[in-house]
């Protein structure tokens, strides 16, 4: 059976065509830098916003038109997975990311939902053998249900850890199972209401516990994804322990999980810590730790997770500059962790969309190429540290000059001349890169 008989594959059919089916700039087999756009950017769909998000807000109830529900739970979310793949498959994606909850019904207990599980992921399983299609990442809900209410790791409740526990545990087990590349924890709930009942530093220390017992399972079952934090600031938490980029690393470093975290950072989160994307993508990136990437945006109008999908050229211009300076993003990827707007209700509007982001990367890797290989940030760099080349500079790079000898100089100088940044001139000359 197909969900969407009307679309066919969608195709590169170049700048000039007026077929909405069809990408304008996204050609996978396109060398860009020395390998293809679909080695570098790696797209991946998210299950959740693709298959379970109804259009609802909260003040309307699901507008989404979908085809695919059933008399059960169970036959709904059989065929959402028909229904995905056939998605992923007419996209021309390779990856894909999901929640546990997002593919199976929770049922009434744990071993229930565990059954659930594992009749979804040996369908999931089938569809990827038959597809080619690989399993980017997955994770375990763990902030929706009730019990979650004071956190999963973080819970102030013995038995609410050792639920969160089971979870990630079935959660590597499906990993291993589907042969994921990455295992992602967000903290959704890992954070505060309020301090005045809130021990912290015991809250924090048990969040390490649980990753730390899950590297130990996945070495046990002879399985090693890459493991990921994904930052963000709050929603639904007021606080949440992995603020941004450089709060989990911190984390991360405090409890000695460098070699085997590192961070799966989203554009919206990254809006909602008061950053900039390629803020947080450069954070992680000279701390050895840039793990993968959720492509959205957020509206700067509203302070909240809008989860829109990416449109604006400049700032996947600069995203996929840091991960051309990375060297690539592999094992990590580009995951969609973007929802159609509530007036995009029709069914066709899920491939209209990822279409749109697919190609808004597609033209933010090529226009990075371009500056990597014009060097344009190198040289305003270099000229902006040009003191630190030679003379005292390069003394100074060199560990040579203490407070004493550097006092000494400075006593001796008769001015210091600044050259300025011509900042609006750079931005202009920037502006170039994104026609």
């Amino acid at each position: 059976m197909s969900y969407f008989p009307n679309i066919e594959k969608i195709k590169y059919e170049g700048v000039h065509t007026t077929n909405p089916f069809a990408f304008r700039h996204y050609n996978p087999e396109e060398v860009v830098a020395g390998k293809t756009m679909k080695e570098h950017l790696r797209f991946a769909v998210a299950y959740w916003h693709t298959m379970t998000q109804d259009g609802s807000d909260p003040f309307g109830s699901p507008i989404n038109q979908r085809t695919w529900f059933g008399e059960t739970e169970i036959e709904t979310a059989r065929n959402r997975t028909v229904a995905f793949f056939e998605i992923l498959e007419k996209l021309g994606v390779e990856y894909f990311c999901f929640h546990d909850v997002d593919i199976a019904p929770e049922g009434e207990n744990l071993e229930e939902f565990y059954r659930n599980l594992d009749e979804m992921t040996d369908l999931i399983k089938e569809q990827m053998d038959r597809t080619g299609i690989k399993l980017l990442w997955n994770t375990a809900n763990m902030f929706s249900h009730p019990r979650y209410v004071n956190g999963a790791a973080s819970s102030n409740h013995a038995d609410v850890f050792a639920y969160a526990a089971a979870q990630v545990k079935k959660g590597l087990d499906i990993s291993k199972k589907l042969n994921g590349k990455n295992y992602v924890f967000w903290g959704g709930r890992e954070g505060y209401e309020t301090l005045l009942n809130t021990d912290m530093a015991f809250e924090q220390e048990n969040i390490a516990r649980l990753f730390k017992m899950a590297i130990e399972y996945a070495k046990k079952i002879d399985h090693q994804p890459q493991f990921l934090i994904e930052p963000k600031p709050m929603e639904p938490s007021k606080h949440q322990y992995d603020f941004d980029a450089a709060t989990a690393l911190q984390f991360i470093q405090k409890y000695g999980l460098q070699n085997e975290f590192k961070l799966n950072l989203e554009a919206n989160h990254a809006t909602l810590a008061g950053h900039t994307f390629e803020h947080e993508i450069e954070v992680a990136r000279i701390n050895q730790a840039l793990g993968s990437l959720d492509a959205n945006q957020g509206d700067v109008l509203l302070g909240w997770d809008t989860d829109e999908f990416p449109t604006n050229l400049y700032d996947t211009i600069l995203a996929m500059y840091g991960v051309l300076e990375n060297g690539g993003i592999a094992p990590g990827g580009i995951n969609f962790d973007s929802k159609v707007r509530r007036s995009s209700f029709a069914m066709e509007d899920l491939f209209l969309a990822h279409i749109a982001g697919m190609d808004t990367f597609a033209r933010g890797l090529k226009a990075a190429a371009k500056l990597k290989k014009n060097r344009f940030f190198d040289e305003l760099k270099e000229k902006r540290y040009a003191t630190f080349k030679s003379g005292i500079g390069e003394s100074i790079v060199n560990n040579q000059e203490d407070l004493e000898s550097l006092t000494e100089y400075a006593l001796n100088l008769k001015d210091i001349t600044l050259e300025s940044s011509h900042i609006e001139y750079v931005k202009s000359c920037l502006n170039d890169y994104l026609i």
